[in-house]
């Protein structure tokens, strides 16, 4: 038993550790970025990336079911939901780059779709020097008309998703 809590433990301030911030913001961009210590093993992060359904939120899907969405992390991949006689793309892998440890998207997801805003993600899993903690790290940058306004909406949402990549990757 004392074992189990001290894992609750040692997982609740990683957890905690974790920081989202609206890092810049203007009337028309603005960029997130979220951080976080994780448990994983390096080459557990992309296995887990790819499998969306494991860790995005069902609520903030159109479908209604994270079981919808696919990704695939290839050049031009395609971060897909199905719907009912349709589909929508969130979006598009545009660098995959196991080595370096990092996964980078076009991803104008939900309503910057509407607005033509240009959003680009970029996903990094990288060892300190210094020896420190292994850190996920996701940055967002978005440009388009009238988004600096949507900023915090974004965050809240995105912040939910790192944290359940996050938890998950820590379940590994």
């Amino acid at each position: 038993m004392l074992k189990t809590i001290s894992a609750g433990l040692a997982l609740a301030l990683i957890a905690s550790a974790a920081s989202a911030e609206v890092k810049s913001r203007t009337d028309s961009s603005f960029t997130l970025t979220f951080e976080r210590p994780i448990l994983a093993a390096p080459e557990s992060v992309l296995e887990a990336v790819a499998m969306p359904a494991g860790w995005w939120s069902s609520e903030h899907t159109y479908s209604g079911d994270a079981a919808n969405i696919r990704l695939d992390l290839i050049p031009g991949g395609c971060w897909c939901e199905a719907l009912p006689d349709g589909g929508v793309k969130h979006a598009e892998t545009v660098l995959i780059w196991p080595e370096r440890r990092m996964v980078r998207f076009d991803a104008p997801f939900g309503p910057l779709q509407g607005l033509g805003a240009d959003a680009v993600l970029t996903m990094t899993w990288a060892d300190p020097a210094d020896g420190a903690e292994r850190l996920l790290r996701w940055t967002f940058v978005v440009n388009g008309p009238g988004t600096g306004a949507m900023a915090d909406a974004i965050d809240s949402v995105l912040a939910e998703q790192f944290r359940r990549l996050g938890d998950r990757l820590d379940g590994l």
